[in-house]
Formats: C-alpha cells, sequence, structure tokens
C-alpha cells in the first residue's frame, strides 16, 4: 500500500508540470496582453508600452519564456501578478480556504440529499416514489448552476429575507452558493446510487443474506450499500472536478472571495500569471482529490488491493 501511494505521488508530479506547460502555451495563443488591457493604455506613449512589455519579459521569445517558466515551477515559483507584483502563490493561497470550503459544503449537500434519495429510489423500485426521486434528481442536473443561484438570491435573499446573499462571514452565508453548486451533483449521485443499488439488490448474496433472516437494515446498508460504494466514490472524486468549475460561476454570482473570482478578474485584466497559477492550482487539487479516491478503494472493498501485488 504504502508503495502504491508513493508510486502514485510520484507519478502526479510529471503531469502537473505537463498541465502547466500546456496551460502556458495555450494563453500565448490568447492575442492582447496586460498594456492592451490597461485602461491607461491611450495615456501612454508606444515607448512606454514597449518599456512595460520590457520590463515584464512579454518581449522574449515564447521559449525563452517557457523555459523560464519551468525553471521557476521547479523551485515553486509561480511568478509575480502583473498588476500587483505580488507573488502569484500568495495571492491564491489567500484565496483557496473560501474555495475549499465552498467546494466541501458543496459536496455534504449533494452526499446528503443525494444517497438517501437513491436509495429510497431504488428499495421503492418502480413506484411512484421512484419516479418522483428520478425526476427530482433529473430537475437537479438539468438546472444551470448560475440560474438557479440568482433564483434562490431573489427569492430566498431578498424577497423572503432568510440568509444573506453575499459575503463570506459565517456560515449562514455559505448556506444559498452551497446548495446552488450541490444540487447538480446531488442528482448525479442520486441516479448512480439507485443504479447501483438496483443491480446489487438483485446480486445472489443479497438473496442468500435475507434467506439468513437477517434485517432489511443489515442486508441494505451492510451488504449491498457498502458493495456500491466503490462507483459512488469514483463520481465523488470526478465531481470535485465539476465542483471547482461550477465554484468559478457561484463565487462570482454570490460576491464571495475565492479562487473561481480571482481568475475571473485576472482574466479582465489579462493577469495571465495568476490565471495560470489558479488553474494549476484547480488541477492539483483535483489530481489530489482522485488520488485519495484510488488509495480509498482497498478500504471500501477488500478485494481491490493496490499494494504491491
Amino acid at each position: 500500500m504504502g508503495l502504491y501511494v508513493l508510486k502514485r505521488v510520484l507519478l502526479t508530479i510529471p503531469v502537473l508540470f505537463a498541465t502547466a506547460m500546456l496551460i502556458f502555451f495555450i494563453f500565448q495563443l490568447i492575442p492582447g496582453d496586460v498594456v492592451q488591457a490597461s485602461m491607461s493604455q491611450k495615456l501612454m506613449t508606444v515607448e512606454q508600452q514597449n518599456a512595460i512589455r520590457e520590463s515584464l519579459g512579454l518581449n522574449k521569445p515564447v521559449l525563452e519564456r517557457a523555459a523560464a517558466y519551468a525553471f521557476a515551477l521547479l523551485h515553486g515559483d509561480m511568478g509575480r501578478s502583473f498588476r500587483t507584483a505580488q507573488p502569484v502563490m500568495d495571492i491564491l493561497l489567500s484565496q483557496l480556504p473560501y474555495t475549499l470550503i465552498l467546494i466541501a459544503a458543496s459536496m455534504f449537500v449533494a452526499v446528503l440529499i443525494g444517497i438517501p434519495l437513491g436509495l429510497i429510489a431504488a428499495l421503492k423500485r418502480n413506484s411512484a416514489v421512484d419516479s418522483t426521486a428520478m425526476t427530482v434528481a433529473v430537475l437537479g442536473a438539468s438546472i444551470p448552476q448560475y440560474w438557479l443561484g440568482l433564483v434562490m438570491i431573489l427569492v430566498v435573499a431578498v424577497n423572503l429575507r432568510w440568509l444573506p446573499a453575499t459575503g463570506s462571514e459565517g456560515i449562514q452565508t455559505l448556506i444559498l452558493p452551497a446548495v446552488a453548486l450541490g444540487i447538480a451533483e446531488m442528482a448525479i449521485i442520486a441516479r448512480l446510487t439507485r443504479s447501483e443499488m438496483v443491480e446489487v439488490l438483485q446480486s445472489d448474496y443479497v438473496r442468500t443474506a435475507e434467506a439468513k433472516g437477517l434485517g432489511s437494515r443489515t442486508v441494505v446498508l451492510g451488504h449491498a450499500f457498502r458493495n456500491s460504494l466503490v462507483p459512488i466514490v469514483t463520481m465523488l472524486g470526478l465531481q470535485v472536478g465539476a465542483l471547482l468549475g461550477g465554484a468559478v460561476v457561484i463565487e462570482v454570482v454570490f460576491a464571495r472571495p475565492g479562487l473561481g473570482t480571482i481568475v475571473v478578474q485576472s482574466i479582465l485584466k489579462r493577469d495571465i500569471p495568476v490565471i495560470q497559477g489558479g488553474i494549476l492550482l484547480i488541477a492539483a487539487i483535483f489530481v489530489i482529490v482522485n488520488l485519495i479516491v484510488d488509495v480509498s478503494y482497498s478500504f471500501l472493498d477488500p478485494r481491490i488491493r493496490t499494494g504491491d501485488a
């Protein structure tokens, strides 16, 4: 197990490095730069604009800038912001906790609603309860997150005044964005849980457990649900990527600080180092979460061995 984890950790390094370089070269294809995006561009002479580009290293060949960027990354340096001259790492790490809290809360909402909904639908298969639960799941997966967020702000925050619409202080400010972000993932988890449980409940070992006189709770939770967890946990890991992407929109809609907000602001200002660093950090979170998911398989199902064998 230890060797397997070590190998996976070491494999993430070239993956993240290749991702970083791919992001770098993609951004070289985008026309314009931070000088052209500046509001004061018209007030500067051509010489002043060129002097700024030279000071930022924008006038160097692409391959030379790529080599410098790769060398800096190997030393843990993501560069400095074109706008504020602050280290990109410091800017992103100051915003990271807000995004992680939002993702954790959204995943909590998705699991808290999705798994019970899927279990109930599977146990009441082909009934009105099953149809209702899956209809709710389909609606949840179909509603755009930003639209749901705007509706929740209008209804819950503005009209009913139950919860604040913006801010990041206190758990009350987290409820609306977490629900708006987690509903779509809830729907996916509910549908997957139902399909896996329906298949497992028809297995021979489940019928054997029932024939032995075991209680329904033991059969469902101790046998059937446990054996359905591997694909569900796999989906949870994959959904972290969707939550990271959705957090960009939700943070802007609810005016919350976080990686999404800082990346959007940097896009508008053409602050390329911050954008590259933000995307790389999001990719790193996704890779780490999926590493944790892979390692968890052997604990969920003893038949799976990820050790030296």
